[in-house]
């Protein structure tokens, strides 16, 4: 059937919106229209294409999906070849690569150079033809890559029609594809849920997307792309100086780097050097160094080539973030929460512009994945101020026990049942992935952090015990327990750096006045693990007393509204730990008191097992008194709506939530209905 003439103007139209869209989301980050309106748009043309096939285009953004896999992918010759650069590592090779370039420039003037980020990804050329793309290629050997067109079609910030105009019949753009830091951990993400295997880090992640045989692997894959060149072409364009080059391929829709710039001399390289290293740790892509290159095209062509690099050009590289070395042992560390962390010792190995003698093992669950043993040869990452962490182990240099292989020399990782800084238990729920120590206030690797937490406000509110005062107090050895805080004078507070007698006056004051608190902020203050300031309350009011609550079992810390399976753990690892009972205990010695009262029984629990959303604004009842009503009956208070909601709260100005309800087919009631559901409960 050929297409009526409203169904190729439409079609057009379609293509070009859903292409200006994708260009303010993928390239300007700044999103235009909502994502279900956009989905709508691509319906609507893949709908008339699938209807009249003639309207189906090359630059159509529909092919960004992918296509069926091929057998392997052809070899394609760069029109110009796509030459490495020569390195730099230091300030003194940056310094004789100017020299060079002004010698063969015949001057002495300060050279202008166009400086930007080193993306850490894989080249690639495109190829446009009166501004269509029409093939894409690796780089390859530099003279002919892999050719993976339907591959490259799939990146939405990859233009398939070039914007504005004035580009030739046919120009050949280079430049890289990479992963995003959060696109590549959000990745491995997914593959851990998969139970498939992760990448060891973006560039390997970005590569391997690009080079599948199904491109619609590559689709589903969150690449990017930045633009920092032109191949064939160039001599046709307006542009003068490679800034200019630039700024015509970011007009034509094509990402580019904000952080190129154009400086002045060498003086000029080396700070953009600096601070560009600076901001590498915040930027959201890997780069592993900059590139500086003689900024007028005309001097660009006539320094010319030698070998297989340009001399108007330089990498002035990072210092590696990657190194091998091997695992001398595996210790664990307590953090201040508790947190237990397996960690690498290591022969030394400079990486990262430091010796490195450390990396970290993240938890069990990684050490068991990587399978890291004592003896390993290892990978050892360390980029910017990150904690250098250990990628992955070189399996064929693993010791054996014989030399005909055979059971490895050492055993698996195992971590630690008891605590090595207090002896304490070392739990780890169900579903986290750290285990921690449970002596949280004897064990010595916390102490700081638990004194801090019981000095809070919404604790036992010490005013003027911060966090710098702590650590005094610590390292002097005078608090070793909250207890310890009780038995302070004002001799010795006044003794400390930055504190004067009446500092020390009012410290004592606030800490005798501390004496008298209430259950909850007590329990609070403890520093219980899963269990904060509104949980705290709900014990004290369903025990009435510490006493009880000491004594309660799993099922009765469970009855307590808002406590589950992982709280109630929580709650019965702590007060198991002799060590935390002696702190309470001694706590009570010390005079501090609260009111106690009977336990609460809880009310009918008609709203057992049922979600209700809360929007707008309630004619009597502020949305903190309905939410302590629906939890008293049992139910649950959740902020957002889905289709596992039961019901959705509706008064004044609701918004968006009504919205999902709607759409979602949730029941929607107001406060009256509410009031009768806490009356009679959800009819069956």
């Amino acid at each position: 059937m050929v297409a009526p003439v409203v169904a190729v103007e439409r079609a057009s139209q379609l293509r070009a919106e859903i292409e200006r869209h994708n260009h303010a989301y993928y390239v300007l980050d700044a999103p235009s229209i909502p994502d279900a309106e956009y989905d709508q748009l691509f319906r609507q043309l893949q709908g008339l294409e699938t209807e009249y096939p003639e309207l189906l285009t090359a630059d159509s953004p529909t092919q960004r999906v992918g296509a069926a896999p091929l057998k392997e992918f052809p070899p394609r010759q760069h029109g110009v070849p796509m030459l490495s650069l020569n390195n730099a590592f230091a300030s003194e090779e940056v310094e004789a690569f100017d020299k060079r370039v002004r010698d063969g420039l015949e001057t002495i003037a300060a050279i202008d150079y166009a400086v930007e980020p080193k993306f850490d990804g894989l080249a690639i050329s495109l190829t446009y033809e009166n501004g269509v793309f029409t093939r894409g290629a690796t780089r390859g050997d530099g003279v002919t890559g892999e050719e993976v067109t339907p591959n490259l079609r799939t990146l939405r910030g990859i233009p398939l029609r070039l914007k504005g105009e004035g580009w030739p019949a046919l120009i050949e753009i280079r430049g890289e594809v990479l992963m995003f830091k959060a696109d590549f951990a959000a990745l491995n993400a997914r593959q851990r849920e998969r139970g498939d295997k992760e990448f060891a880090n973006p560039r390997n992640a970005a590569a391997g997307s690009l080079r599948q045989l199904d491109s619609r692997i590559t689709a589903a894959r969150p690449l990017s792309f930045f633009a920092y060149g032109v191949g064939a072409g160039a001599d046709a364009l307006a542009a003068k100086t490679h800034g200019e080059m630039m700024n015509l391929l970011a007009g034509w829709g094509f990402p580019v780097a904000e952080e190129r710039r154009v400086v002045q001399g060498v003086r000029g390289l080396l700070g953009y050097f600096v601070e560009i290293g600076a901001k590498r740790p915040g930027l959201p892509y890997d780069i592993d160094g900059v590139v500086y290159k003689v900024n007028r095209l005309d001097w660009q062509a006539r320094l010319g080539f030698v070998s297989r690099a340009p001399r108007f050009a330089i990498a002035h590289k990072f210092p590696a973030e990657e190194a091998l070395t091997e695992v001398l042992g595996i210790d664990v560390q307590v953090g201040r929460t508790g947190a237990i962390t397996p960690v690498a010792r290591l022969k030394p190995v400079f990486v990262g512009g430091v010796t490195v003698t450390n990396a970290t093992l993240h938890n069990e669950d990684e050490v068991r994945r990587k399978d890291v043993r004592v003896g390993d040869t290892v990978i050892v990452r360390r980029a910017g101020d990150v904690i250098p962490e250990v990628v992955a182990i070189v399996s064929e240099k693993r010791p054996m026990r014989d030399l005909f292989g055979g059971e490895p020399l050492h055993p698996p990782f195992e971590l630690p049942k008891a605590c090595p800084e207090c002896g304490s238990a070392v739990a780890r729920g169900e579903d986290e992935a750290i285990a921690r120590c449970t002596g949280g206030l004897y064990c010595p690797a916390q102490r700081k952090q638990a004194l801090w937490h019981f000095a809070a406000r919404r604790a036992m509110d010490i005013e003027g015990l911060g966090d710098k005062l702590v650590d005094q107090l610590v390292d002097a050895g005078l608090v070793h327990t909250p207890a310890d805080l009780y038995a302070l004078t004002i001799e010795t507070l006044a003794g400390l750096e930055r504190m004067g007698e009446k500092s020390a006056q009012n410290l004592v004051a606030a800490i005798s006045s501390s004496r008298q608190t209430t259950l909850g902020r007590f329990i609070f203050g403890l520093g219980i693990r899963n269990v904060g300031e509104a949980t705290a309350r709900d014990l004290a009011k369903h025990f009435g007393g510490l006493d009880a609550l000491l004594a309660a079992d799993l099922a009765s810390l469970q009855s307590v509204p808002d406590v589950g399976p992982v709280v109630a753990a929580s709650i019965a690892a702590f007060f198991g730990e002799a060590h935390n009972r002696e702190v309470i205990d001694g706590l009570r010695r010390a005079g501090v008191v609260w009111p106690e009262g009977e336990p609460q029984v809880a009310g009918p629990q008609v709203l057992a097992g049922k979600t209700l959303v809360l929007t707008g604004t309630l004619p009597t009842l502020k949305r903190d008194e309905a939410k302590a009503m629906i939890e008293a009956a049992g139910g649950k208070v959740a902020g957002s709506v889905s289709k596992k909601t039961d019901y959705v709260v509706a008064g004044e100005e609701a918004g968006s939530k009504l919205e999902k309800a709607l759409e979602l087919g949730v029941p929607v009631i107001d406060e009256a209905e509410l009031q009768k559901l806490l009356e009679k409960g959800v009819e069956q």
